[in-house]
Order: structure tokens, then C-alpha cells, then sequence
């Protein structure tokens, strides 16, 4: 299921274009470390509230070779931290959305300000996004515990089955957007897709596990190959950690 946008596409002017990316691969394999390649804008702090950005949970090489350290690097400290700061200076001036959680931000849209709607939304969304992403990751994915693969098997058939279902979703995905499985309103898991930096909290499912396509996400290691980028990241993905948010998203 795909999330129809209620508001007009906007240009994300931190994002890198390929040409962008490639030299800057090009300029690590020249210099020989990651980060004496990047700028020097991926060297500063995060940003700072009401939103800020949390360090990885783990070192920036702990997925490799499915996440290649660089990719991991520049995704978490210039894209992702672009959108907290965008998010920030989008509610510079409104101070009763500053106490407010993300999650209730990107869940009612609706009922925000007209002027912070669409920076909520896209840069919200991208923050909301990113921050699940990365806990959803770790050094040696393994299958999902007991519980969750009997919910699996009774809304998919296997295991294996939602994995095929989910990685053609990602890959299926027209230009930049999301693979998710949720848990729908009737307490169904379901595979689905969002666009841009959509989230089903937006069609009032429970985000569970997302996959990033989009190609800052993958570019450097897998160039135009989305679906062996998919595969990869079936390796590291932390069940665990979709178990408890199952678990929580019943209660």
C-alpha cells in the first residue's frame, strides 16, 4: 500500500546527487580513510532541540560488508542530520509544537500549522524514519524469535515469504520511499510501501521494521543494484528489536 502525498513534493536541497556521491568515493579510496574524505560538515556536532540526533548504536563499520562504513557515515551524520535540522528550524517559531513527540507530530499533519505542515512531514518524517532504522540493525541478523515468526507464518505463510514480499515491495518502490512491515488497524501484519518520507503512523498503522531505498542509502556499495542491497540487508536486520515493537504495538 502505497501513502498518497496530501501536499506538493519539495526539493531536499541536502540531498546528494550521484555525481556527488561517487566523487566522494572516489576521494576516500585517493586519501585511504573515511574520514579524511568527508567534509567537514559531517564533523560537527548534532544538532540541537527540541530534536536532536542520536549517535549510531553501534560503530560505523559494524555492518560491513552488507553497509559499508562510508554509506553508514554519511547517511546518519549528513542526511539524517539534516532533517533533525531542518525539523528544528521549521518549529523555531512555535513553541507549543516544541513539547510535542515526534511520533504525535508526523501522526496528526492535519492539525498542524498550514506553514510547518509539509517540513514536518518531509523532514519529521525523515528524522522519525531514520531514527527506527538504525535501531533495527545489527552485527549478525538472525531469524525472528518464536512469537513473532507464529504471527508471520499465520499472516504470510512463512517466513521467508514475507522476506520475498518485502524485498520486491523495496525494490518496487518508484524513485525514493520505504519498504514497510506494520501492523495494520485491525492488528494485521502487512507489508506496504510509503514514498519520500512518508510513515504508515500517516494511515494509522504501527511501523514494525522499514527498509531505506533510497539511494543514499545503498549508491555508494550497490550503485544502481536496489534488490542486492535489499538482500544484504537481511543479514543485519535485529528481529529482536521488530519483536518488541510488535509486542508493544498489540498492547
Amino acid at each position: 500500500m502505497t501513502i498518497p502525498m496530501s501536499e506538493a513534493p519539495v526539493t531536499h536541497p541536502t540531498e546528494l546527487t550521484r555525481r556527488e556521491l561517487l566523487t566522494l568515493a572516489s576521494a576516500a579510496v585517493t586519501v585511504g580513510t573515511v574520514g579524511a574524505a568527508l567534509p567537514a560538515a559531517a564533523q560537527t556536532p548534532p544538532p540541537t532541540g527540541p530534536f536532536t540526533l542520536a549517535p549510531l548504536p553501534y560503530a560505523a563499520d559494524a555492518l560491513e560488508p552488507y553497509v559499508d562504513a562510508q554509506t553508514m557515515t554519511i547517511h546518519h551524520d549528513r542526511h539524517h542530520a539534516a532533517y533533525v535540522t531542518n525539523l528544528n528550524t521549521a518549529l523555531a517559531s512555535h513553541a507549543d509544537l516544541k513539547s510535542r513527540t515526534l511520533e504525535d507530530l508526523v501522526t496528526n499533519l492535519e492539525r498542524l500549522p498550514a506553514d510547518v505542515r509539509t517540513a514536518v512531514r518531509n523532514q519529521g518524517g525523515g528524522h522519525l524514519n531514520h531514527t527506527w532504522f538504525w535501531t533495527s540493525l545489527k552485527r549478525g541478523g538472525t531469524p525472528p524469535p518464536a512469537e513473532l515468526t507464529k504471527a508471520i507464518e499465520q499472516g504470510f505463510g512463512s517466513f521467508g515469504a514475507l522476506k520475498d514480499k518485502l524485498a520486491a515491495s523495496a525494490v518496487g518502490v518508484f524513485g525514493s520511499g520505504w519498504a514497510w512491515v506494520s501492523l495494520d488497524a485491525k492488528g494485521q501484519l502487512v507489508v506496504e510501501t510509503t514514498p519520500n518520507q512518508d510513515n504508515p503512523l500517516m494511515a494509522g498503522h504501527r511501523p514494525l521494521l522499514g527498509i531505506d531505498v533510497w539511494e543514499h542509502a545503498y549508491y555508494l556499495k550497490y550503485q544502481n543494484r536496489r534488490r542486492d542491497y535489499v538482500d544484504a540487508l537481511f543479514n543485519v536486520i535485529d528481529w529482536d528489536v521488530v519483536q518488541q515493537r510488535w509486542r508493544q504495538a498489540r498492547q
